[in-house]
């Protein structure tokens, strides 16, 4: 299974690498981190369309599964995310896509392509600051999944 954090950003694609700033950094710390037990990247765009184009594009033997961030989404503790993951893969999902939306929020497009609308609580984020809650929870969801102590139950 892969994984893709997308990040709906208004500044230019191909600009940088990613969220700049602590942030940014910590996006790539835990990337890196679950790197190590499924493959995962980061991938900016200018607009949703683009998001969606790109979700749409992905080729393989199943639909990419769509989990997008949102304040009205499900909130979900680290174990639920876990599980939700978890049983993606366990359906031989090959591609699972966590978005983080556009600063408007997601349009019912979107939110009807979703296959999960998900919560970080109820507070609205900087995109920066979700994307690195995003990328840490999805570190913490294969390392719960692989039984690794990073997660603690707490």
């Amino acid at each position: 299974m892969n994984l893709t954090l997308m990040l709906i950003s208004s500044r230019r694609s191909g600009r940088g690498s990613g969220p700049g700033g602590p942030a940014g950094e910590l996006v790539h710390l835990y990337l890196s981190r679950a790197a190590r037990y499924a493959p995962c990247t980061l991938r900016l765009f200018p607009t949703e369309a683009a998001a969606l184009e790109f979700a749409e594009g992905l080729k393989g033997r199943t639909r990419p599964a769509l989990l997008l961030a949102d304040s009205r989404g499900e909130a979900l503790s680290s174990e639920e995310f876990a599980a939700a993951v978890g049983s993606l893969q366990d359906a031989g999902i090959q591609q699972v896509l966590v978005g983080i939306g556009p600063a408007d929020g997601w349009s019912a497009a979107a939110r009807g392509r979703a296959d999960q609308m998900i919560a970080f609580g109820r507070m609205t984020l900087p995109h920066e600051l979700a994307a690195a809650v995003a990328a840490e929870q999805i570190y913490r969801a294969l390392t719960i999944r692989a039984g690794h102590p990073y997660h603690d139950g707490h």
